[in-house]
């Protein structure tokens, strides 16, 4: 065979690889290779996040051609970082249901991986519906507290009520995807956030601009935007979840309280949801210091940094996922070598992709910037922020992998605990003292995030080694 034969055969061979995980075909993960099992995961997991974060993104894009654009833009920000609690509830249990339901799918019992799935959604729901109530009362002074200005809270109010009001389904969206990675299948996941992102994506300049008989709403016209498209990737979400036939047997009766099964599920999402509330809570730290330090012009150009930061390194936490869901289902089917090992190979590719997000960052940063806003201070402070946070996008990568190890074997604990020392006990003083004390304003917490995300990292690949998180119980 030629070389040239052999090359064709091998690019062959990847579209093939490619069509399979976009299709959503079930594979049994614990009995594959390794690198194979990673690129059917990672590929609709990236997409799945790269989807998420485009919510914002587009938001930001239109709202920042508004008139009044660094108030509409101040808005999007904060309301965004506030969301980050309900992102991280959303994500602790998601990242519970992905572990419990791996477990159930690698020992091969598809009832009681459905039924713990559903059990998922029914502690989802009682946990949200206070909170979004409250959201929606008190949608002004959330935007005070957060260091808005009077003038902007006044002007985006109604945008984060509606956003506040809304937030079940962005806890649904999150819980039942990971239910869906749990089983193997990032496929239908990656499909429920391009529905909800091509609906945005239409409503958005519809809404906000008006056309025809449709008014012109504004601001609050991307909040109705993305709350229908929310919306609609949860109809699809469900209609899968009921549909489901293979890894995972779902029933509506399975939603009625199993309070074993739910105290199993919370013993996991507890710390998890306390996991990503610490970080998420440190973030709107960071908000506020830089809005109070930096004024309206300063805060939208970190938000819009932190959107475009975001954006490009959730494809690594779709990675990330990936050896989460490896790692639960390969724990379960008593494989714990092939476990830490695709880990391993998930963290190269992750180190490889965070490495040319680094570049494009420090090198090209201003023109992403240039997108999405016309005002020339806030591009100049959001250009600032992507350079200077950029340095630490590798390390950040490997420390992302390493956590979701923890999460996907069930030791929830442990990425807690290592949260709360690296965000609480060092970023935000360490941040506090850089802006505050040696008066450098913004510029201090945007040095302060990757000098935290480094311990992480470091941190999380001391405990990895110790291996503790192999003989975890779930």
């Amino acid at each position: 065979m030629t070389i040239n034969s052999k090359s064709q055969g091998k690019v062959s061979s990847f579209f093939a690889l490619l069509k399979q995980s976009l299709k959503g075909e079930e594979t049994d993960l614990t009995a594959i290779g390794i690198r194979r099992a990673i690129v059917l995961l990672a590929i609709p997991m990236m997409l799945e996040m790269i989807m998420e974060s485009v919510f914002a993104l587009v938001d930001l894009y239109f709202v920042g051609h508004l008139e009044h654009s660094s108030l509409a833009i101040q808005t999007v920000g904060l309301t965004e970082s506030v969301l980050t609690v309900i992102y991280s509830i959303a994500m602790g249990i998601s990242m519970a249901a992905t572990a419990v339901v791996a477990r159930r799918v690698g020992e091969k019992n598809p009832e009681q991986a459905g039924k713990s799935g559903m059990q998922a959604i029914l502690i989802a729901i009682v946990i949200n519906l206070p909170i979004s109530i409250l959201g929606m009362i008190f949608a002004k002074d959330i935007l005070l507290l957060m260091g808005a200005s009077e003038s902007a809270a006044d002007h985006g109010q109604t945008f984060t009520r509606i956003m506040m009001g809304s937030t079940m389904f962005i806890v649904l969206l999150f819980l039942i995807n990971g239910i869906f990675r749990g089983a193997g299948n990032a496929a239908i996941a990656m499909k429920s956030l391009w529905i909800a992102n091509i609906a945005n994506i239409i409503l958005c300049p519809l809404l906000i601009n008006g056309l025809g008989p449709v008014p012109a709403m504004g601001l609050e016209g991307a909040a109705w935007a993305t709350t229908f498209g929310r919306g609609l990737g949860v109809v699809y979400q469900l209609f899968c979840l009921f549909g489901s036939n293979g890894r995972l047997k779902v029933k509506l009766r399975q939603i009625l309280p199993d309070f074993s099964l739910v105290g199993q599920i919370l013993k996991i999402a507890a710390p998890g949801v306390f996991q990503f509330v610490i970080a998420s809570c440190s973030w709107i730290f960071l908000a506020q210091l830089v809005a109070t330090t930096g004024g309206d012009h300063g805060s939208a150009g970190y938000q819009t940094a932190l959107r475009l930061m975001m954006f490009c390194m959730l494809p690594a936490w779709g990675l990330s996922n990936a050896a989460a869901t490896l790692v639960g289902q390969n724990l379960g089917a008593k494989r714990v070598d092939r476990a830490e090992e695709s880990v391993m190979k998930t963290m190269g590719y992750t180190v490889v992709f965070m490495a040319v997000v680094s570049a494009l960052f420090l090198t090209c940063g201003h023109l992403f910037v240039g997108f999405f806003t016309e005002d020339e201070q806030v591009r100049a402070i959001a250009a600032e922020a992507l350079r200077i946070m950029s340095i630490g996008f590798i390390i950040y990568g490997i420390g992302m992998v390493l956590i979701s190890t923890f999460n996907g074997a069930g030791d929830t604990w442990t990425p807690t605990w290592v949260n709360v020392v690296a965000f609480w006990a060092f970023q935000i003083p360490f941040a506090y003292f850089l802006a505050k004390y040696l008066d450098m304003g913004p510029r201090g917490v945007f040095i302060a995030i990757p000098v935290a995300e480094a311990g992480i990292a470091i941190a999380a690949y001391i405990l990895f080694k110790r291996g503790r998180w192999k003989t975890t119980q779930v």
